[in-house]
């Protein structure tokens, strides 16, 4: 009985793809964690600021930061937790940019590869005082520190490459074959959400050790929490939870952390920042 040619093309492709993906580890250069990525540093810097714009515009745009203070302030903010944390010993230091999106009604914060970092106006508006802004941007920060995004992609091409070589190596049968490669992709798909939200805690991690090496109460992220949850009960899930863990799952994480960080209660020169309005 003669091999079956389509087989032999799945095995190929899946151990390339696995072969592939393995020979991206790289140290990351903050944590020291060992990582599976497909871009250099510098290939994370260009990709964000290429996409920045197109990014920016299906959220109304950037709101320039001359001529508007909410803006300035979101850019400042930003810049003194990079300053004046660990994130300044990162590569990614003189890349990091911090942007108010003009987007009233969604609620989101997002970071792109490399430093770009953006907050929409829907999400800003939300927030009380310059310590809960603190958390929104340590919270991107971390992401970036932590690589996520190119993580996310090695791990994406490594589950696509799976998925075809599943579909291929399935069945002769064209239906058999594609409702295989389906479920491959959706198990890719579930594989990858779990990731996020474990990436999701520990950006948490990251952010609020950042914001309180600038000076800001990591409490104030307990309060990001609930604004997020309050948002989710309109009906209207914030964008920002469409991979995230549940803001009751956050909240009782950052009372853990904060425990952690400060077993004798959070200092008194840590504050909660000026009003946002």
């Amino acid at each position: 009985m003669g091999c079956n040619p389509r087989l032999i093309i799945a095995v190929v492709i899946a151990i390339g793809a696995v072969v592939a993906y393995f020979g991206k580890k790289q140290i990351n250069p903050v944590t020291g964690e060992k990582q599976y990525v497909n871009l250099t540093v510098d290939q994370e810097k260009a990709l964000g600021l290429e996409a920045a714009p197109q990014m920016a515009k299906q959220m109304g745009g950037v709101v320039d930061s001359r001529s508007n203070a909410d803006a300035k302030l979101v850019a400042d903010v930003g810049g003194q937790i990079v300053e004046n944390s660990d994130a300044r010993k990162s590569p990614y230091f003189s890349n990091f940019h911090f942007y108010l999106l003009s987007d009233p009604e969604s609620i989101n914060a997002f970071a792109l590869p490399g430093g770009q970092i953006f907050i929409t106006r829907g999400l800003y508006k939300r927030l009380d005082n310059t310590g809960q802004l603190a958390g929104v941007l340590g919270h991107e920060i971390g992401h970036v520190i932590n690589r996520h995004a190119a993580e996310h992609m090695a791990k994406g091409s490594l589950g696509s490459a799976l998925a075809l070589a599943v579909g291929v190596g399935a069945s002769n049968d064209q239906r058999r074959g594609y409702m295989a490669a389906a479920a491959a992709q959706m198990a890719n798909q579930m594989f990858q959400l779990k990731f996020s939200r474990s990436d999701e805690s520990e950006s948490d991690k990251f952010g609020m050790n950042y914001m309180a090496q600038a000076g800001y109460d990591p409490r104030q992220m307990l309060r990001v929490m609930e604004v997020l949850r309050d948002a989710s009960k309109g009906g209207r899930q914030a964008e920002i939870m469409s991979t995230h863990p549940m803001p009751e799952t956050r909240l009782q994480e950052i009372k853990q952390r904060i425990g952690e960080m400060f077993p004798n209660g959070v200092p008194g020169e840590l504050k909660e920042g000026e009003k946002l309005r």
